[in-house]
């Protein structure tokens, strides 16, 4: 099970990351475009992750993926149970959801590292 702190630590390391703390949502962002967040119970984390993937994403394993909240549909952005993750694929899941909201060369300094 990976935990809120768990998701801090990788989520800090990654250049430009802020965290702020939303309406009850812990969220991690890259000058204002969120590519994770935590729910208040932090039993479910948001990722971007593309929108013409997504539904596939959640058929492959529906334990584990959820459909974003009705109100988030339009993002390109996905849920996960946190209980049924752990901490390899909630590095994968969150440094992934990163690379798509930093810009590219800054993407690229980080894989050369």
């Amino acid at each position: 099970m990976v935990t809120v702190d768990d998701v801090r630590r990788v989520a800090r390391a990654l250049p430009r990351t802020e965290e702020a703390l939303v309406r009850d949502h812990v969220k991690f962002r890259i000058r204002g475009i969120v590519y994770a967040s935590i729910s208040p119970d932090e039993t479910l984390m948001g990722f971007a992750f593309p929108k013409e993937e997504r539904a596939a994403l959640v058929a492959s394993e529906p334990e584990k993926f959820l459909m974003p909240l009705p109100s988030d549909e339009r993002y390109q952005w996905v849920r996960v149970r946190m209980a049924v993750i752990d901490e390899t694929e909630m590095r994968e899941l969150i440094v992934d959801a990163w690379r798509m909201v930093v810009p590219k060369r800054v993407a690229a300094a980080y894989d050369a590292t």
